[in-house]
């Protein structure tokens, strides 16, 4: 048995960085790692989908050339450099990962698969290890629905998309959300025909129905086909292809494609951690239990990132570890429930999203102000040639505070940070209305679409 003073399970955002300040705090430190170290958004998620969007974006803007009054001739997409681009950034990104905790004093680096034997105690293979404070951030992966037939056919994850050095000749993905939006835009710009099943009645649907209808309306622009309502799903291949039947009675409705992405949500690495054996509690979904400050059932053992629960993205597990971090080593006092839920869909335009929607608003039954711009109205937009969705935001008509934001165009996912920090200081929207902003940026429309709020009836 090895001691520490502390045991970090997992690289992804949160681990390494906890890590890092232990260590600055004087204490030893073991980090294990089962896989690639950087953990999703450095190997499978944020850093190469991103990389890849970046990719299709430059080829459709290529491919718009005439807008902007120029000419490029044939447009020739070669999907294994794409892929060596994409491997070059993420690659340096995991590599950075690993190098620096190797490199780092007091640090103990463990390679191998980490499981409980009890409540401070771990085993990697043939060592055991322990510590008074353990630190689980093991993330997350695609959550696989038991579909008939899927045993029966070939499928991609948003993992295994990474491996991918071809073009599909008709990709099928599974999903409409934010992973399946994001590869099915993408993949259609490389050249893919792209069909997106999604089993509700609209895409997005945690989204309001304006956004839902918005995004819908730009894929369809780009040949992209949606279809909605698939209730009973079945699979099976027919020469090469894989057929995916989409309705159980009253039709034979189907989509037969060469490849199939599922792209249904996450779950979390938690089912092999022997969480059991520690007394550490899940919930029915498998994500570990914790508390306002990411402490779970047992004293001293801490989940941070998506195994908790209480966020999937990047920034999320970044705010765990600020405040795991803040509340032990500075004596600090903050919690889960003082963030305010952002992220972003990273289809073109993105969509930038901060607090309440539309409809959580509605439903809480607050007195409300509501302020909404179409992109076409935005100069910037305008100038660029990229006028797609709009901008809204809703406050609160008692306390002026501003509830939420919905800004689906071109530059969203950063100018909606203007409306989130004004949130995070309690500010009344006048603050933010009567801010100047430079001219011209998409930013500078939010005061002047504050000046138009009106009642949300």
């Amino acid at each position: 048995m090895t001691d520490f003073d502390a045991i970090v399970i997992g690289t992804g955002q949160s681990g390494p960085a906890l890590a890092r300040r232990l260590i600055g705090a004087g204490q030893r430190v073991a980090i294990i790692e089962r896989g690639r170290f950087g953990g999703t958004c450095v190997n499978t998620g944020c850093t190469p989908t991103k990389t890849l969007v970046a990719s299709a974006y430059a080829i459709h803007t290529a491919r718009r050339g005439a807008d902007y009054g120029f000419s490029t001739g044939e447009i020739k997409v070669d999907m294994k450099r794409i892929k060596a681009r994409k491997d070059g950034v993420a690659g340096a990104s995991n590599r950075g990962v690993e190098r620096s905790l190797k490199n780092l004093k007091n640090c103990t680096v463990y390679e191998g698969h980490a499981h409980f034997t009890g409540p401070h105690e771990v085993a990697v293979g043939s060592e055991a290890l322990r510590a008074e404070k353990i630190f689980i951030n093991v993330g997350g992966r695609a959550s696989i629905p038991p579909i008939p037939g899927l045993d029966q056919v070939k499928y991609l994850t948003n993992s295994s998309m990474m491996e991918v050095d071809f073009l599909p000749r008709h990709l099928v993905v599974l999903g409409g959300s934010y992973i399946g939006l994001e590869f099915g835009q993408m993949y259609r710009r490389f050249g893919s025909q792209v069909t997106i099943v999604e089993l509700g009645s609209r895409l997005i649907p945690r989204e309001d129905e304006d956004v839902s209808q918005a995004v819908a309306g730009f894929l369809a622009k780009e040949g992209i086909e949606v279809q909605l309502n698939a209730k009973c799903l079945g699979l099976t291949k027919r020469g090469d292809d894989t057929v995916m039947a989409l309705d159980c009675e009253g039709g034979k409705r189907e989509v037969i494609g060469s490849h199939l992405l599922i792209a249904t949500g996450r779950r979390p690495n938690t089912d092999d951690l022997g969480l059991d054996r520690a007394g550490i509690k899940m919930d029915q979904r498998g994500y570990i239990e914790v508390d306002e400050q990411l402490r779970t059932s047992v004293p001293g053992v801490w989940a941070l990132g998506d195994c908790n629960g209480r966020g999937a993205f990047t920034h999320t597990s970044w705010n765990d570890f600020e405040i795991v971090a803040a509340n032990l080593l500075d004596g600090g006092d903050r919690k889960v429930s003082d963030r305010i839920i952002a992220y972003a869909l990273y289809t073109d335009p993105p969509l930038g999203r901060a607090g309440m929607t539309e409809a959580e608003v509605r439903k809480s039954g607050k007195p409300a102000l509501v302020a909404k711009i179409a992109m076409e109205d935005v100069s910037r937009a305008y100038e660029k040639g990229e006028t797609e969705g709009f901008m809204k935001v809703l406050v609160d008509a008692g306390t002026k505070q501003i509830l939420g934001a919905s800004f689906l165009g071109t530059s969203g996912d950063e100018a909606i940070h203007c409306v989130l920090d004004t949130m995070y200081a309690k500010a009344p929207y006048t603050v933010l209305q009567r801010a100047m902003h430079i001219h011209p940026t998409v930013s500078e429309f939010i005061p002047t679409m504050l000046e138009d709020l009106a009642p949300l009836s």
